[in-house]
């Protein structure tokens, strides 16, 4: 196997793992609850601390990195990953599980930027389309199935083991990485960790935004998959009240997922060959069409939300994989560390805010009018976020693009 793909493989172990604990943590809260006799803002916390530690160590992961070493680093974080896992799972008060839960997301959130900083410094430009289409199934499949599993293992055992599951897919990372990961020299001096190294990390990741691509990238990922999230909250409470019942409400992600699959895809392979302006200007029509008809579904329809949620699935995912394909194209091997620390903060942010925005209009709108022109307003509020990458995108000159993605 090529040592890309080793290191390939064992960033998406880590990327797994990082998914696991976001989505499959969730279908455990009602028994936590009972068991730990947490209210509903501790089970909450729960999820927050663990983003909240993700957040936390993207900007400091740099420095480590540099410290430590990339291989080193990734299996300290993997080592420290596993034994949080356990201490959760061991927990016997909901305060000791949220404080572990803040350490397993500080280890996680290591993996990720320095481990998409490894990867994309070692796949050629041309050929990071299929890299990224790869990464993106992992995020498709990961939260479509962690939930179904994860209430399959409290069902059947307790919540505790949806932690220990963690501990095999942790323990082979850890293994891979130290079979298969080559350890760079250590440097000759070590940067110190003061206010002005923080400030001069901070700067060198904003003079990265001086690439057009970058922006790009990232401002089309901080709205579209964010407004999505956040439009999925708001559908699930008008759905409801159209009579939809919670499966049925749940299995209209089945063809959101199948239709972001097809999004990836596209994405995959035509990225090389027509560029990502087409590529955005489609994804974001499709999200915003099918976010703006959503008011359209009533109790009788059937095939309408299957074919909203199936637009929303294509438009979201092929904007996303397009976006993570544009954003790194010219960034430079030594640069490409700080590009990924500030690519993985926008995206903690897009899954952030977005959600937190949707559902704070949806608050206020239902204050100041009735229910029906409450949603209808924030579906249109949430078409129009979609588009505000519009002019930036329509900017892009797509004959740079192709030159810098020729071989």
């Amino acid at each position: 196997m090529a040592y890309r793909n080793k290191i390939a493989l064992v960033y998406l172990l880590g990327y797994a793992l990082d998914l696991v604990n976001m989505f499959a943590a969730a279908i455990a809260y009602p028994q936590i609850s009972l068991e730990l006799h947490a209210s509903v803002t501790q089970l909450a916390w729960i999820g927050n601390a663990y983003m909240l530690g993700l957040t936390l160590i993207i900007l400091p992961s740099v420095w480590l990195a540099t410290v430590f070493g990339e291989k080193r680093l990734i299996m300290a974080s993997l080592l420290l990953f596993s034994l949080a896992s356990w201490c959760v799972a061991q927990s016997g008060s909901i305060e000791a599980l949220m404080g572990w839960r803040l350490l397993q997301g500080l280890a996680g959130g290591l993996l990720i930027p320095v481990g998409q900083a490894m990867v994309y410094r070692h796949f050629p430009v041309r050929e990071r389309a299929r890299l990224t289409s790869v990464i993106l199934l992992v995020a498709l499949l990961v939260p479509a199935l962690s939930p179904v599993l994860g209430g399959w293992v409290v069902e059947s055992w307790s919540w505790r083991w949806v932690f220990y599951a963690n501990l095999p897919l942790a323990v082979l990372a850890l293994l891979l990485a130290a079979l298969w990961l080559e350890a760079e020299p250590r440097p000759t001096s070590r940067p110190t960790l003061n206010y002005w190294s923080v400030a001069t990390g901070a700067l060198n990741m904003a003079r990265l935004l001086k690439s057009p691509l970058l922006r790009v990238g990232m401002l089309t990922y901080l709205f579209i998959p964010g407004v999505f999230i956040g439009t999925q909250l708001v559908s699930i409470l008008y759905l409801h009240q159209l009579g939809l019942s919670p499966a049925q409400t749940g299995a209209l992600m089945l063809p959101w997922a199948l239709a972001s699959a097809l999004g990836i895809c596209l994405s995959r392979y035509q990225f090389n060959r027509v560029g990502p302006k087409p590529l955005l200007l489609l994804g974001m029509t499709a999200q915003a069409v099918g976010i703006g008809l959503l008011t359209q579904i009533d109790g009788s329809s059937s095939w309408l939300p299957i074919a909203l949620y199936g637009l929303m699935g294509f438009g979201g995912s092929l904007c996303s994989s397009t976006a993570q394909n544009t954003a790194f194209i010219d960034v430079s091997a030594q640069h490409m560390g700080h590009a990924s620390a500030l690519w993985n903060i926008n995206r903690q942010l897009s899954f952030l805010l977005g959600p937190a925005l949707m559902m704070a209009l949806l608050g206020a709108l239902t204050l100041i009018t009735s229910t029906p022109h409450a949603y209808a307003l924030c579906f249109a509020i949430g078409c129009a976020l979609t588009l505000v990458p519009l002019i930036p995108v329509l900017r892009l000159d797509t004959s740079r693009v192709l030159a810098l993605l020729a071989p």
